[in-house]
């Protein structure tokens, strides 16, 4: 049977009031980030009635077959009037994007496709797809990342960007960038808990089997090895201390879980997790905060106190600095109770 490749007739999105999200599939598409958009975002429910959040479509330059780095190709029913009517652009990377990534320089059959986005919608790159956001100018003068193996000559490439090579990803409002493969799910994941909360992020992560948050900020890749298995690691602190939250936790009391001097264990806890101790006890702390401001009726006070703050003013604080809201607009925005 002769596969359809016609473009289909009318709106490409067909559930008004979802948020509509095109991955734009090019040539030389790396599968396994091609299917990153869909899996997170296609399982993002409402914690209410489990209603879909979003809407994907996967398209290309036009309906038809795109090659993949793999050696399958894959064919794809939409083109460019997704990019048209999305409310997201998602853009994975690509093997052959060819002069965008060798000499940084958009082809005149891309930056076509670029124009026809329309103003404002949000635009996402996994790995180098950032090479493309970055050859359409969508990245001047803001903060991006890239894979690391690729940093240096993106710098190079795009000077007026403010390249970050070791983050995990880079949220700079309307334009989101990740690093390589698998930062894509944390950046995913992280738009999902932007646009709904937490509580609809972990969801998502639990059904994915993957880690419900990594911070942006974490470091792409271990610069020192991993501890061979006969040697002790920080597992059973990290969860004596997730089981603890709520009381005063110092770096000694940590270390003495893995029977470890302080040097040792920071050293270890760096190498396996990519933070140092107090930033990861805070973004423990940053989450535990989130999920009870968005589950339960406590106030902002007792939050603070089981979160292990110790006062409201230091919880608003942290959370400001990591989110850019107040605990209370948080909760206005995310409380379950307020959601139809």
């Amino acid at each position: 049977m002769t596969q359809d490749t016609r473009p289909a007739i009318g709106p490409v999105f067909r559930h008004p009031g979802r948020h509509r999200i095109a991955v734009f599939a090019l040539d030389g598409v790396i599968p396994f980030e091609l299917g990153i958009p869909l899996r997170i975002f296609g399982g993002a429910r409402a914690a209410a009635d489990g209603r879909t959040l979003y809407e994907v479509v996967t398209c290309s330059l036009r309906p038809g077959t795109v090659r993949t780095d793999a050696d399958f190709p894959i064919v794809v029913s939409h083109g460019l009037q997704a990019l048209a009517e999305a409310d997201t652009v998602v853009v994975p990377a690509s093997h052959e994007l060819g002069p965008v990534y060798d000499e940084g320089l958009l082809p005149a059959h891309l930056a076509e496709a670029i124009a026809g986005i329309r103003h404002g919608t949000r635009m996402v790159s996994i790995c180098t797809g950032s090479f493309l956001l970055a050859a359409a100018g969508l990245l001047d003068n803001r903060r991006a990342t890239t894979h690391w193996s690729s940093a240096d000559h993106f710098q190079r490439l795009f000077p007026r960007i403010k390249v970050d090579p070791d983050v995990l990803y880079v949220d700079d409002g309307d334009v989101l960038t990740s690093a390589g493969v698998a930062a894509g799910i944390d950046l995913c994941l992280h738009i999902v808990r932007r646009d709904f909360g937490a509580a609809v992020a972990n969801a998502v992560a639990r059904r994915t089997v993957v880690p419900p948050h990594r911070e942006g900020g974490q470091a792409q890749y271990v610069r020192r090895p991993l501890p061979e298995p006969r040697q002790a690691g920080t597992e059973r602190a990290r969860a004596w201390a997730q089981d603890r939250l709520d009381q005063p936790l110092t770096l000694r009391q940590l270390a003495e879980r893995e029977s470890m001097s302080v040097r040792t264990f920071t050293r270890r806890f760096r190498e396996e997790v990519g933070l140092s101790p107090g930033q990861w006890l805070t973004q423990q702390r940053i989450e535990h905060a989130r999920q009870l401001l968005e589950s339960t009726d406590l106030s902002v006070d007792q939050i603070a106190h089981q979160a292990g703050f110790g006062s409201s003013a230091s919880m608003r604080q942290h959370l400001q600095a990591a989110l850019g809201v107040s605990p209370t607009a948080y909760r206005r925005t995310f409380h379950t109770s307020s959601r139809t």
